[in-house]
Order: C-alpha cells, then structure tokens, then sequence
C-alpha cells in the first residue's frame, strides 16, 4: 500500500487524519466526495507542491479517522471549517468533488478568512430536476451497497466489483482503497453519507450558501457511465448555471465522474490559477 506520511488531530471531539504536502501561503484543502477520503486525490497532490500547501484528510469515521456517528452535511461542513481554522492559514482555496461541492460550499460561508478560491469538480447541484424526489434513489443505492457491505468480506470479490478503480488509479493507492474504502466499515459510513446527500438536497434548496465572494471554477463530466447517463445532460447544465451564477468558469472534462483520477492535470491547473490570482492579489485600478 501506500506510504504518505500523515498525523491525526482533534476537531470537536473527532479524531481527523489528514496528511500535508508542498509549501506556500495559500493552503488548498481537498473534501472528496462520498465513498472516499484522502487517497482520492493521489495524482492531483504532486501537481501543486511548488505552489501551495495542501491537505487532503480523510471526514470522520472514514479512512483513518476516528469513528463517529452518521453525520449530516453541514456536520461535515463543520469539521472541513474546525480543520482550516485549526490550521490557520494566510490564504485557502477549498476543492470538492461530487457530495464535497455541498460540503465545501457550506463550510466556505463559516470560515474565518475570505476563501481565495473554489474549485468544484463534478459537483452535486441540489437545484437540478432530478433531485426533485431523489428518496427512491437513495432507497435504491441503499440497497446496492448494503448487498456490497456484505460482499465486502471477500477481498476477491471487492477486488472484482472495484476493478474499474483498479484501473484509474495506481496500485499503491487502489491497494489502500481497498484496505481503507470498500471494507465492510467503508461501505457502512458511504450508505450514511448518501443519506446525508438526501437529506441535504433540500436543505440546500430551502437555505442554499451564501454566495462565494472568490474566484470559482466547476469542472463537468463530458461521460457518464450506464448509471448517470440519463441526467447527465441535466446534471452539467445546472452545474453550468452554477458557474454563470457565481461569475466563476465552467469546464467541460474529457472524463467520467472521478475526474481527479482521469484528468488530475486539469484539476490541478484549475487550482494552480487559483492560487496564483490569490498570490498576485487584485489588478490594481489603471493609471490615468
């Protein structure tokens, strides 16, 4: 498996694993979205070490972090804001992906400094139509993986329900997914967390977050597999309007839904322009 250096510190009563890398100012968080933790963004990290510091830490009760009770997003929200201000740092640029967008957008109104950018990749937008009743599906997906929570016993099984991750990512960090991810313990906190994005849909709606005052970028799936393809066109319209809304960029990626894994390039460089904006500070007004 994987050898990354890491430590665990205390937030609220959590036990939080998070492992650092680079250098710099700016501070680049990274909340994975639901079924993974840290290692999901393996092959995005190395891109930006010669510009930022960055984090990617595993929510509680996932990976190596503490065990906790089903926690809802903006318990979620609360840990990523404890985590940053614990870390205190000049600058942060917060990235999400899937249910982390909710996450990170929630915690971006709570912290303590001004965020110096967003980047959302493959974000969940709660105003899309076919979350209008998005229960049955949650119900559905439920029982998906609670038939893989049992199935989970068996490495060989998991190793063949997991394949195409197998695929994406390097052996050292699927071997750690395995180990840390698709466990029957994993599988257990990925069926809380769907249920706290069914929860959440609605609240967001009701109560949607403040708006970023910071630079955003949403990069979008261009492929779905057999599963997502029927909103697919939905989905990347409403991440699309999100974009518009906000003043930020919207990307089109050549790439399923774990976009960090297929194109961490262009997750990467959507951080890095973040960073650098941040680091150059506003245009100064023109001279007369």
């Amino acid at each position: 498996m994987r050898d990354v250096p890491g430590r665990r510190i205390s937030l609220g009563g959590n036990e939080i694993y998070l492992e650092e890398a680079g250098s710099g100012e700016t501070l680049v968080v990274f909340e994975s979205g639901s079924g993974a933790g840290r290692t999901l963004w393996d092959a995005v990290v190395p891109l930006l070490s010669d510009v930022a510091r960055t984090v990617a830490y595993d929510r509680a009760g996932r990976g190596r972090s503490g065990p906790v009770a089903p926690q809802s997003i903006d318990d979620m929200a609360a840990t990523l804001t404890a985590l940053i201000d614990d870390l205190a740092p000049s600058r942060v640029v917060l990235v999400g992906h899937s249910m982390g967008g909710l996450i990170v957008r929630r915690a971006a109104e709570r912290l303590s400094i001004r965020p110096a950018g967003l980047v959302l990749v493959d974000p969940t937008p709660e105003t899309a139509p076919c979350y209008d009743d998005w229960t049955p599906t949650a119900r559905k997906t439920d029982r998906i993986l609670a038939v893989q929570q049992l199935l989970a016993h068996s490495r060989p099984l998991m190793r063949l329900l997991t394949r195409s991750y197998g695929r994406m990512f390097p052996a050292d960090t699927y071997a750690t997914m395995l180990a840390e991810d698709f466990t029957p313990a994993g599988i257990a906190r990925t069926r809380h967390e769907v249920r706290a994005v069914a929860a959440a849909l609605g609240e967001f709606r009701a109560r949607p977050p403040r708006l970023p005052d910071c630079g955003v970028v949403v990069i979008s799936a261009r492929r779905a597999n057999r599963f997502q393809s029927r909103n697919l066109a939905t989905l990347r319209e409403h991440q699309r309007r999100y974009a518009e809304q906000v003043g930020g960029r919207f990307e089109d990626a050549d790439s399923e839904h774990i976009i960090p894994a297929e194109r961490p390039e262009q997750v990467a460089a959507a951080v890095r322009g973040l960073v650098l904006s941040a680091v150059r500070g506003p245009n100064p007004p023109p001279t007369r």
